[in-house]
């Protein structure tokens, strides 16, 4: 057999990096690890092929050469799929689908020739026994959850690691919590599975071999789900392996805000490389919460929990939505006031969706105020329920939230209050990679000498280098990622905004 392994163009979003990714040279920042993964449970002897679309373009021979294209995707990716699966079908060349986007809106796709759902390990020995026999079907689907402990390495071979900002590596799936809006909990259950941690070892091992240095991304959705196995056993195992290494590698990860209560964890998670974490804290407005059944932040002081994060050792990135039922009409002006005052310079801010397979969803369904299916991107401008607040000052003040928070003043003063707050306690050694000095000289010409940001960029550039030098290179980068937010910032409120107002 010959497979083709495609993974669809993702668009100009807040996480797609595309502004930041042209300072350092890279095209993408992270592989694809699903099909890497797909990949690695094919057969040794059938020859396999990828073609990551945020790459390189695909071409109708690659397509041609195949026996069988597998594509997986987001649902922030649909339109890029749909275009791979008419260009499959007008080639007569056989589709093979999963991933997030399938699994959730399978119904969707009748055009795609074989749909193989939910987590692979368990779906796709199916789809391969029924090929062999000659025998397939269109859906293959089970009600069960995997056993990580039998997932293989992904294909690493299959790429060029070069092209990416960071490469991504999975620990666990599933998250103790239920949050309303969230479809984790629907995809991958409530219960915390996780590798053991030979594997998470043999995966690190993996990628060093092959000569990768630097950023390394846990894309588990809620890392610290099960704490005493981390505590006991995993970061333990990671931080002699880091130690025996040198540190080739930093991390970061998504946890929920109860990572605060855990002095332990955290310093453990430090000690072992972990820098950053990803917080979904959504809102300042208590009664939100418990409106989405998001109980981890309820009854707590979120501000104060920042701020321990930080000041363990990790710089606190955030998620945080707007238009939920329970919002006041200043939810905006706290929004800016308590990310300015959190120090949160990677702050996410959307509008509120409804996915299909959330709690939400469904209630939006039957309370008859479900429009229409979500694009799975967090910035844009589209409501796909209705909302109580008003469509019209929902969305100007989602608009006021992202100039006011990524306007030049207010990005930088985060920046440095971070830095004034931020705690590293491991000195990692630091590995000058490709693309490096280029960014900075980049960012000089880019942002010092011709941007918007020219003046608080030396302000900060200065500032580090006289009271902060050993976080020289992070003032750089989120000096980039400032550049990037302020970019797709600018495009939601040019382009989307006044598409919006004349649909409504």
């Amino acid at each position: 057999m010959k497979i083709l392994l495609v993974y669809p163009h993702y668009p100009d979003t807040f996480w797609s990096f595309r502004h930041a990714l042209r300072f350092i040279g890279r095209k993408a920042s992270f592989p694809p690890l699903g099909l890497l993964t797909v990949a690695a449970m094919l057969p040794g002897e059938w020859e396999k092929k990828l073609v990551d679309m945020n790459v390189s373009a695909l071409s109708d021979e690659e397509l041609k050469w195949a026996d069988y294209v597998f594509i997986s995707a987001m649902t922030v990716q649909r339109e890029s799929a749909l275009e791979v699966i008419v260009r499959c079908r007008h080639l007569a060349v056989k589709t093979v689908a999963g991933g997030p986007l399938f699994t959730a809106c399978h119904e969707d796709f009748p055009e795609v020739d074989h749909l193989v759902l939910g987590e692979a390990e368990l779906t796709l020995p199916l789809f391969l026994e029924d090929l062999l026999r000659g025998e397939t079907r269109h859906l293959y689907a089970v009600d069960e959850r995997a056993d990580l402990t039998k997932t293989p390495i992904p294909l690493w071979d299959l790429i060029d690691v070069r092209n990416y900002a960071a490469m991504n590596i999975q620990y666990c799936r599933g998250c103790p919590f239920d949050c309303e809006f969230c479809d984790i909990t629907a995809l991958l259950g409530r219960r915390t599975r996780s590798k053991t941690s030979e594997q998470l070892i043999a995966e690190l091992d993996s990628l060093r071999i092959r000569g990768w240095r630097g950023a390394v991304f846990f894309v588990d959705d809620n890392f610290i789900g099960d704490k005493g196995k981390l505590k006991s056993k995993v970061l333990p195992a990671v931080i002699e392996w880091m130690d025996r290494k040198r540190y080739p590698f930093y991390f970061y990860t998504e946890a929920s805000i109860d990572l605060a209560d855990d002095p332990r964890l955290m310093g453990l998670m430090v000690s072992a490389g972990f820098e950053e974490v990803f917080i979904g804290i959504e809102t300042p407005n208590g009664e939100s919460h418990a409106e989405s059944g998001k109980i981890q932040n309820r009854n707590r002081d979120l501000l104060a929990s920042v701020q321990c994060i930080q000041q363990a050792g990790l710089q606190v990135h955030g998620g945080f939505i707007l238009g939920f039922d329970s919002d006041p009409p200043s939810i905006f002006d706290k929004q800016i006031a308590f990310i300015q005052e959190s120090g949160i310079v990677t702050a996410m801010v959307g509008l509120l969706t409804a996915l299909r397979g959330t709690r939400l969803y469904l209630r939006m369904a039957q309370e008859g105020r479900l429009l229409g299916e979500g694009t799975g991107n967090n910035t844009a401008i589209y409501l796909n329920f209705v909302p109580r607040m008003k469509a019209e000052v929902l969305i100007d003040g989602y608009l006021s939230v992202l100039a006011t928070i990524y306007s030049p003043k207010n990005y930088y003063q985060r920046v440095i209050r971070l830095f004034s707050e931020y705690r590293p306690q491991h000195l990692r050694k630091f590995v000058l990679q490709p693309g490096y000095i280029g960014a900075l000289f980049k960012s000089i010409v880019l942002l010092g000498l011709i941007g918007k940001e020219r003046r608080y960029f030396w302000r900060l550039f200065f500032w580090t280098l006289a009271r902060k030098p050993r976080l020289f290179p992070l003032a750089i980068t989120y000096a980039v990622y400032g550049f990037h937010f302020r970019k797709v910032a600018e495009k939601i409120t040019e382009s989307n905004a006044s598409v919006y107002r004349r649909s409504v």
